[in-house]
């Protein structure tokens, strides 16, 4: 039963209450109201005391919300999934109670006539804090006398972790090359250009909640709201239109958009919140904040015999709901071995909690730490054994013909295109004829670097390895509805959305592909829990590979229902008919035809017309998960830069990368979608960092500070797809993550290749103009 409690501090005046339209205090009270939160400016501190009643005096504000109200009104809710033995997860609560733990985490939620009368009642709450030790490294965070960030978990560490294949410490004992390496990746964020937001409405009478959110799983959203607020689920509608950008963080819970929900219930008055950019850089889910130690043997041939790995996750206070914030380190763990042979390897994972603000999914979840890191360490290989990083990486690769291949950390790649993808890059980007033209510029003097990142990307995860297997209320299919209407057109029902990827357009590809119909003839909806299938959303680079998949099932479904009743109405066997430019016609007999208009209207208008027990529906309805695991993709990039030692600058002078996503929809929206997502590589490389100082202060919390790659910094890049090995083959794949997944790698090596003549390396991630100038000054190359 909902929780719609009436311990929320409300305005008295019974002026203010009495309904849209009314001034109150030279103040038109609007039917839909807009919150504000009083956030934190602590980083780690106890609530003393949360004196609200000035706010509450404001004209036009309505109702105020505090941490105390929340245990009658909601169910707190820990983001801990069961395939995460051990795991540690501390409940988190809309607002917080007690204590807070990272600057901008909501403690109180204003309701008024609008944001700015919001805004002005939140400097009026008092909140008297007692500030605690911050907790902000991660190995003063493990030490025995660290402060506690939740002290009913004992721990600051959240997860831990080991993976072990194969001999790892004779591989590495009899091994006559070793190489050690220790990486640092600086925390980003997605930064979409949409804000989240969430506008609630509580209907008391129909008990029901309707929300339109800025989320990429608009299922997972409904069951979160059922759960927290004790609304039933077939009451909850959560509605996404189109999302100007997701990237993975917004497939999160966030305090702040349920204080919300809570809020409007309350009251029982529309309620709207949006973040601005400062809400969004302290709140929104970060990400990529690792350490990365890795020891590598190989043999004097090239060939790697065993690695060694420890992976610090340094997370927020606590684990994100409800996908956890341990998948990162997880994926990193995992992924290390890449698309090599490596049967001897082991390594140990820490997830460890900090006062700074939550983490959770960023697009290619863990890949670009862990392709960048093993990357870097093969070039270091090669560097030893004066090889060509090329070479190196055909020595290494696994085979085609070994595929199906089990990884040493258990993952199975049931594709994979290394050798063929790397070749192919070598002749498209002219490999050898870029190696010259860097050795002649190396004889001006100038610092000029070419690198290479082979990457696997694990898409459309399947049943087995979903979050719903964990216990998290996300399914790992994806369904699809298609409804041949009275006009002869057809309405498309999905269960992904729609995050500017291109969704509705490669729906109504396919569908019209199938059905014979005109694009413009296919209207697609997607985002509404009231209309749609279930389905998972945008998430994991399955919204092709699922969401496709079940939209191809279901209009061949409905292509034989078609050419069922049209066999009847023509007299001839559906397998002699054919769909062919909005009509059904007999094969080698186009005047022997009928329109799908005219079939429809039969259907649903003049069904005597059809034979008797012949069901007179134009739907069909499929849904697809993938049986195995996950579908890997595969590709490599190439990035050549050229550094300026006076500046520390890095000018990208050639972008290629080479992909294997199978069968390929829409291919310019797949150029697109790596472009895109190599922009975002680039900009974790060399731009994208939020900082925090000594007291867990947000240093970045504007795009003035936080640097965004712009057009101006990404540069022309040349796109390639190898092409299936069978093809017949109609396998789709994701391919969403791929250019993210391989983008930093191959801007590392390409900057450390362009420092190798001055005996820099650089071993952190963004690569900052600093950050080269203090490596070029540690190496003795450059005047202080």
């Amino acid at each position: 039963m909902a929780k719609v409690g009436t311990s929320v501090k409300r305005c008295e005046d019974p002026r203010l209450l009495a309904g849209a339209g009314r001034f109150v205090a030279d103040v038109v009270l609007p039917r839909m109201l807009e919150v504000a939160f009083v956030r934190s400016p602590h980083a780690h501190a106890r609530l003393a005391s949360v004196d609200v009643s000035a706010a509450l005096a404001v004209p036009g504000v309505v109702a105020v919300l505090t941490g105390d109200d929340l245990p009658t009104l909601v169910t707190p809710y820990r983001g801990a999934l069961s395939h995460h033995p051990g795991m540690k997860a501390a409940e988190i609560w809309p607002l917080a109670r007690g204590k807070v733990r990272f600057v901008g985490e909501p403690i109180v939620a204003i309701a008024a006539a609008n944001r700015y009368l919001a805004e002005d009642a939140c400097d009026r709450v008092e909140v008297r804090y007692e500030p605690l030790a911050t907790v902000l490294d991660p190995e003063a965070a493990l030490a025995a006398d660290a402060p506690l960030i939740y002290e009913e978990l004992g721990t600051n560490r959240m997860y831990h972790r080991e993976f072990n294949a194969g001999r790892v410490e004779d591989a590495l004992a009899s091994a006559p090359v070793l190489r050690s390496e220790a990486y640092s990746f600086g925390r980003q964020t997605g930064a979409p250009i949409e804000p989240r937001g969430v506008l609630a409405e509580y209907d008391r009478v129909a008990r029901t909640l309707t929300v339109w959110i800025s989320t990429q799983a608009p299922h997972m959203v409904q069951a979160v709201l059922s759960q927290v607020t004790g609304v039933e689920l077939h009451h909850v509608r959560v509605i996404a239109p189109d999302v100007g950008g997701g990237f993975g963080m917004k497939l999160h819970t966030y305090q702040d958009e349920v204080a919300t929900c809570v809020l409007a219930m309350s009251i029982a008055r529309p309620l709207k919140w949006v973040s601005d950019r400062r809400e969004a850089l302290l709140t929104d889910a970060h990400a990529r904040e690792h350490r990365v130690q890795v020891q590598v043997g190989a043999d004097r041939l090239g060939k790697i015999l065993g690695m060694r790995a420890a992976v610090q996750s340094t997370v927020g206070p606590t684990s994100v709901f409800p996908r956890t914030s341990v998948n990162e380190g997880t994926q990193v763990a995992r992924l290390l071995p890449g698309p090599y042979r490596l049967a001897n390897y082991a390594c140990t994972l820490d997830v460890i909690a900090q006062n700074k603000g939550y983490t959770g999914a960023y697009r290619s979840v863990g890949h670009p730490i862990a392709m960048a890191v093993t990357e870097s360490v093969l070039d270091s290989v090669a560097d030893a054994l004066r090889l060509d990083p090329l070479e190196l990486r055909f020595h290494n690769f696994i085979d085609e013909a070994e595929i199906p291949y089990t990884t040493a950390t258990g993952h199975v790649y049931d594709s994979g295109s290394y050798a063929r993808a790397l070749a192919m890059l070598a002749k498209e980007a002219d490999y050898r004829g870029l190696r010259a033209f860097q050795e002649r510029r190396r004889t001006e003097g100038r610092l000029v670097g070419i690198g290479l990142c082979c990457y696997v990307l694990s898409t459309a995860s399947g049943a087995q390895s979903s979050y719903g297997a964990g216990g998290a209320p996300i399914t790992a299919h994806n369904g699809t509805t298609i409804r041949l209407e009275p006009n002869g057109k057809a309405t498309v029902l999905i269960g992904i959305t729609t995050q500017g990827q291109g969704t509705l357009t490669t729906t109504a590809q396919l569908v019209a592909d199938e059905l014979g119909l005109e694009i413009d003839d296919i209207r697609v909806i997607s985002g509404d829990t009231a209309i749609v299938p279930y389905g998972a959303g945008a998430s994991g680079s399955r919204t092709a590979a699922t969401g496709g998949t079940a939209t191809v099932l279901a209009a061949r479904a409905l292509r034989e229902k078609i050419l069922g009743f049209a066999g009847a109405l023509l007299e001839v066997t559906p397998d002699d008919l054919e769909l062919v430019a909005g009509e059904v016609r007999v094969k080698g007999m186009p005047e022997r035809s009928i329109a799908l208009r005219s079939l429809a209207q039969v259907v649903y208008y003049r069904t005597a017309l059809l034979p008797t027990g012949l069901e007179p529906s134009l739907e069909a309805n499929k849904r697809f998960v993938n049986p195995r695991p996950h579908l890997f993709t595969n590709g490599v990039n190439l990035a050549m830069v050229e550094v300026d030692p006076e500046t520390g600058l890095v000018d990208i002078l050639r972008y290629v990368v080479v992909c294997d996503c199978g069968r390929m929809i829409n291919p310019r929206i797949v150029e697109a979608q790596v472009r895109g997502g190599i922009a975002q590589g680039i900009g974790g490389a060399l731009y994208e960092r939020i900082v925090y100082d000594a007291q867990g202060q947000n240093l970045t919390s504007s795009l003035m500070d936080y640097l965004v790659p712009t057009a101006a910094e990404v540069p022309s890049i040349a796109v390639f797809h190898v092409p299936p090995a069978d093809p017949r083959s109609q396998e789709i794949r994701g391919i969403g993550e791929a250019g993210v997944a391989g983008a930093p790698g191959a801007m590392l090596n390409a900057v450390n290749d362009a420092l190798k003549p001055r005996g820099a390396r650089i071993r952190e991630l963004p690569i900052t103009p600093e950050l080269i100038l203090a490596a070029l000054r540690a190496s003795g190359s450059q005047a202080s």
